[in-house]
């Protein structure tokens, strides 16, 4: 992992930082007296689209003493193409285009190689991350591909809690692995979602195995999540990383 200089952006220190040919940027409380717990800030892609609301989160963050860092997807932003991806994810598009359900095949070709890379490369981004001196953990998963925040939470022993946002498709392998899951979960659902299914959202929450778990559902779309919403998730990660 390389880093570049700090940034400070008010009580916020900003870093970017690459993972192999992986961006991503690491913030960090500019007030911490002690090792900090760790937030894997999930996203759909695209980190350098998507860095003022991911700012905004890690501020968030920040205010409640906590690390949080973002690294960019396989085959997304300003990574190479991975061609199989982008004909699966067109397809998927197509089929919810035409008000079609996608296939399981089509499902599985897009989201399990992209899970099995990322988590990998998550793995070896918490294993730079906690080597720091400012950066001591616990660690905890939150929002972006739900199908990799359930392999993150099922498969890596150093995170406690899980924030989860119910809103793409998840492959039936997953659903068997979110049986595995055994840290609290708090599970944001958009109930009219238009471009994802509410079943397998539920079906999803009913499969994860936490005896502590909570489901969130809210009207409205893929983007109309409530800001109560955000506080919530912020509170059940507050309780679990301190």
């Amino acid at each position: 992992m390389d880093l570049s200089p700090e940034t400070r952006l008010d009580t916020l220190i900003e870093r970017d930082l690459t993972l192999g040919d992986a961006p991503g940027i690491l913030w960090t409380p500019a007030l911490a007296d002690s090792p900090t717990p760790l937030i894997l800030l999930g996203h759909p892609g695209d980190i350098g689209r998507m860095r003022p609301r991911l700012e905004a989160r890690a501020r968030a963050a920040a205010a409640q003493g906590f690390a949080s860092v973002t690294l960019e997807l396989p085959g997304t932003g300003a990574r190479a193409r991975i061609v199989a991806l982008d004909e699966a994810r067109a397809e998927l598009r197509a089929a919810v285009l035409a008000g079609e359900r996608p296939t399981e095949d089509v499902v599985d070709r897009l989201i399990l190689p992209l899970v099995d890379q990322a988590a990998a490369e998550w793995r070896a981004l918490v294993d730079a991350l906690l080597e720091l001196p400012g950066i001591g953990g616990p660690v905890a998963v939150s929002g972006g591909i739900v199908s990799l925040g359930v392999r993150l939470a099922a498969t890596d022993p150093r995170i406690v809690a899980a924030s989860l946002f119910a809103g793409s498709w998840v492959p039936a392998a997953i659903l068997e692995e979110a049986r595995t899951v055994t840290v609290p979960a708090h599970v944001l659902l958009q109930w009219d979602d238009e471009g994802n299914d509410r079943q397998q959202a539920l079906d999803l929450f009913d499969a994860l195995g936490s005896t502590e778990k909570t489901l969130q559902a809210n009207l409205g779309g893929h983007t109309g999540v409530p800001s109560f919403a955000g506080d919530d998730a912020a509170r059940f990660l507050a309780r679990h990383l301190t």
